[in-house]
Formats: C-alpha cells, sequence, structure tokens
C-alpha cells in the first residue's frame, strides 16, 4: 500500500493506492495515528487508487474513527469506486461516515 499526504484547508488528505489487507491495514492506522499523535484532528481519505479493502481494512479505519471520536476529531472518505465502494455500502460504512465525490467536496462539506 502506498499513501501520498497533503494539507488542504485543515484536513489532512490521505491518499491511499494499492490493497488495504491484514498485511498493509496496520500501515493505515499506524500512518493516520501519526497524524492524530501530532495534533491533526480532521482526515480525507481518498480512495480513488485502492483497488481492494479486506475486513482487517475496515476494523483499521474504524479504530482510527476511534482515534479520533476521542479527540472530536472527523473521518471523511472520497472517491469511493467499484468494489471497494461496494464494499462500503454493503458493510454499512456508508451510514457510518460522510463520503464524498471529490476531494474538494469532502473538505467543503465535511
Amino acid at each position: 500500500m502506498e499513501f501520498e499526504t497533503s494539507k488542504q484547508d485543515g484536513f489532512v488528505v490521505l491518499k491511499v493506492k494499492g490493497r488495504m489487507d491484514a498485511v498493509t491495514a496496520p500501515e493505515f492506522e499506524a500512518k493516520c495515528g501519526e497524524f492524530i499523535d501530532a495534533g491533526d484532528t480532521a482526515f480525507v481519505v481518498d480512495l480513488s487508487g485502492l483497488e481492494y479493502i479486506s475486513s482487517a481494512g475496515l476494523r483499521s479505519i474504524l479504530a482510527t474513527a476511534k482515534k479520533l471520536k476521542a479527540k472530536d476529531g472527523k473521518l471523511v472518505f472520497a472517491n469511493l469506486a467499484g468494489m471497494v465502494q461496494e464494499v462500503f455500502s454493503i458493510s454499512g460504512f456508508t451510514a457510518m461516515f460522510k463520503v464524498f465525490d471529490t476531494i474538494d467536496d469532502a473538505v467543503a462539506k465535511g
């Protein structure tokens, strides 16, 4: 899994590429944890480059959301497509998290 990070209007924008599974999910959690520990509490996760997500990936998202909730933070998602969008829908993540079509929308409305 690869990450590309930037900041936009107070949000950490984290672009995730590759696969989020049992092997790589801890990397996602650790990467978010670095920013949370540094004081960042607003995240837009761009999943346009994510090809696959497993239940381990979903668990790492929930763990990150729990850390952010304790700090009154926010976690929103952008650019879901294909299998990843389907998994988010089936698992109920689209009801739990705000999902936007673009990063700009996520930053503006997140």
